[in-house]
C-alpha cells in the first residue's frame, strides 16, 4: 500500500493595515483556475468586511459551472490578531483543514496588520500540521508611498495605537521594529501601489528593501495586487523548516508558548448599516468631514447606490477609494459601512452620513 506524502501548500500574507493584501488575495483567487483554496482571514472589525469581499471575488467555478471554488472554505478568525492566538484560534481551524486535506489544494491566510508572522509559521512544526501541510512562502506587503516618506504604514497612527494597546508587550512598539519583524520572515516582498512612487521614491525604496533583506529574497512591485500566480504560488520555501533561524524584535513576546491578545477592545468599531439608497458623491463629501473631524482610521464596506452593481469603499487616511466589484443578490442590496477608528461618537456620525 502506498501512502500520499505531498503536503498541502500555505501561502500567508502579511502587511500593514492598508498595503493592500486582501486585494492580493482576491486577485490569487480570481486567477486560481479550479484550484480548491481555502482561506483564513484575521482582520480587526465587528463586521469582516474583507473576508466578504473575498467571498464574492468572481472566481473561476468547479466542473459543475456554478460552483465557486472556495464556497464553504473562508474561515475568519476575528478574537485577537492571529500571531497572539495561535492554539485558541489557528490550531482548530488548521485541524479542520487537514480532515478536508482531500478536498484542498492550497491554503491562503491573511493576517492582521499587528500580525508577525515568525509564530504562526512555527506552528506549522507542530506534529499534526507538520505532517500533513507546509509553508509554501511568507509574502510581506509593504505600501510603496508610505516606506518611502519613512512613515511605513499608509496610517501609522493607527498601528502604533494598536501595538501601544497591547499591555503585554515589553518592548518599544516602534513601526519600524514590527515593519523588520514582517520583513525578518519574507520568502517574497510586494511592493504596493508602485504607480504612485517617482523615480527617486522607487530608489529610495528599494535601497530601504536592500539594507533588510537577504539577496535570496525576491522583491515585487505591484499596482492594484496584479500579479501571475506563478509568481506568488508554487515557491516552495517550506518556511517552516528555516523559521528557527529567523530573529526578530519580538522573539520574547512569543517564547515559551507565550501569547497575549492585542486590546482591540481599546479602539471603537461599529457598522452602520441601511437599506436607504446613497449618493456616492454625497457619501464620499460627507466621509472627508467626517476623517477631518474624528480619529477614523479605517471606513470599508458596500454602498448601495440605486444601481444594480454593489459599490465598494476603502476609507485609508485621507485616500478614498471607489469601485463596483459585482451585481447584487436578490433582496442583498443594502449599504454595511464599517467605521474604525478612537473616541468615535456612533450616534453623530450616523446622523450626519443618513442625514
Amino acid at each position: 500500500m502506498t501512502t500520499n506524502l505531498k503536503k498541502i501548500p500555505a501561502t500567508i500574507v502579511t502587511g500593514f493595515l492598508g498595503s493592500g493584501k486582501t486585494t492580493l488575495l482576491s486577485n490569487i483567487l480570481r486567477q486560481a483556475k479550479g484550484k480548491r483554496i481555502a482561506v483564513i482571514v484575521n482582520e480587526f472589525g465587528e463586521l469582516d468586511i474583507d473576508a466578504d469581499l473575498l467571498r464574492n471575488c468572481p472566481l473561476d467555478c468547479d466542473d459543475d459551472g456554478q460552483t465557486p471554488v472556495s464556497k464553504n472554505g473562508i474561515y475568519e478568525l476575528a478574537n485577537g490578531c492571529i500571531c497572539c492566538t495561535v492554539e485558541e484560534e489557528f490550531l482548530p481551524v488548521m485541524q479542520e483543514l487537514v480532515k478536508r486535506r482531500d478536498d484542498i489544494d492550497h491554503i491562503l491566510i491573511e493576517t492582521s496588520g499587528l500580525a508577525l508572522p515568525k509564530p504562526l509559521v512555527q506552528a506549522f512544526n507542530w506534529p499534526e500540521i507538520k505532517q500533513h501541510c507546509t509553508v509554501d512562502a511568507v509574502i510581506t506587503l509593504i505600501d510603496g508611498p508610505a516606506v518611502a516618506a519613512g512613515r511605513f504604514a499608509d496610517n501609522p497612527e493607527l498601528v502604533q495605537a494598536q501595538r501601544e494597546a497591547d499591555e503585554g508587550l515589553n518592548h518599544d512598539p516602534s513601526l519600524l521594529e514590527l515593519l523588520d519583524d514582517q520583513l525578518s520572515a519574507a520568502d517574497l516582498v510586494i511592493v504596493s501601489k508602485n504607480d504612485l512612487l517617482n523615480d527617486d521614491q522607487k530608489q529610495n525604496v528599494a535601497s530601504i528593501l536592500k539594507a533588510k533583506l537577504s539577496d535570496s529574497v525576491k522583491v515585487v512591485y505591484l499596482e492594484q495586487g496584479d500579479a501571475p500566480l506563478d509568481v506568488l504560488m508554487g515557491l516552495d520555501a517550506k518556511t517552516e523548516e528555516h523559521i528557527k533561524d529567523v530573529h526578530n524584535h519580538h522573539d520574547k513576546h512569543h517564547e515559551h508558548g507565550a501569547h497575549h491578545e492585542h486590546a482591540h477592545d481599546h479602539f471603537d468599531s461599529f457598522v452602520l448599516s441601511t437599506d436607504t439608497t446613497i449618493d456616492m458623491e454625497v457619501l464620499t463629501t460627507r466621509i472627508n468631514v467626517l476623517v477631518a473631524q474624528y480619529n477614523i482610521y479605517r471606513i470599508k464596506g458596500f454602498v448601495n447606490t440605486g444601481k444594480p452593481m454593489r459599490q465598494i469603499i476603502q476609507v485609508v487616511g485621507k485616500r478614498i477609494d471607489v469601485y463596483f466589484d459585482r451585481p447584487w443578490e436578490e433582496n442583498e442590496a443594502k449599504t454595511q459601512l464599517v467605521f474604525i477608528g478612537k473616541d468615535l461618537d456612533q450616534a453623530k456620525i450616523e446622523a450626519f452620513i443618513n442625514s
